[in-house]
């Protein structure tokens, strides 16, 4: 039997310190404190990092920390990129791609559970990039904001950025299809 000490071990609780954080980053850039938005994105990207490596390291993974993590990241990513595209930083384009993508997998995952009953399913590869890509595109638009004439215009990374993001989604619909009929 799983105690709370179990459940609320440190990668879990790192993810929930970062879904705790995702008012506070937003609020900051409300309050146009971008030098402050950047360093709860920074902190919270780093917890990112950090649990699920403790995870793997400390053999800590749960139930629980396998759905807040990718929720966490979902909620910081979807957060920024609405806030990013009201404020005229991302094009509104992107952000449209990048919560249809989600939007399309999480119904897909829905689709496939009540098929195959299965929970969960392994992120590929390419999925992780596009996450990563999403997370850098992000945290180098604050620094621009913060130090704007020290780096050039993100157009580079808002085209990685997109094409990462639609060919995992991509690959996930033809996997999924391939699942189902195979």
């Amino acid at each position: 039997m799983k105690t709370n000490m179990d459940v609320l071990n440190i990668p879990n609780t790192l993810t929930l310190l970062r879904i705790v954080a995702i008012p506070f980053f937003a609020a900051m850039m409300i309050y146009h404190r971008y030098d402050i938005a950047l360093a709860v994105f920074v902190l919270a990207s780093i917890t990112d990092a950090l649990d699920g490596l403790i995870a793997r390291v400390t053999n800590k993974q749960t139930k629980l920390g396998q759905f807040l993590d990718p929720m966490a990241d979902k909620f910081l990513l979807i957060t920024s990129f609405i806030l990013f595209t009201i404020y005229g930083w991302i094009p509104a384009w992107l952000t449209i791609s990048i919560i249809s993508r989600d939007l399309i997998v999480l119904v897909g995952w829905m689709l496939f559970y009540l098929i195959h009953h299965v929970v969960f399913i392994r992120p590929s590869m390419l999925g992780k990039s596009a996450i990563a890509a999403q997370m850098v595109l992000l945290a180098y638009v604050l620094l621009r904001i913060n130090f704007q004439a020290l780096l050039p215009d993100p157009a580079l990374l808002v085209w990685v950025t997109t094409i990462l993001t639609v060919a995992s989604g991509l690959y996930y619909i033809v996997k999924g299809l391939m699942y189902t009929n195979g």
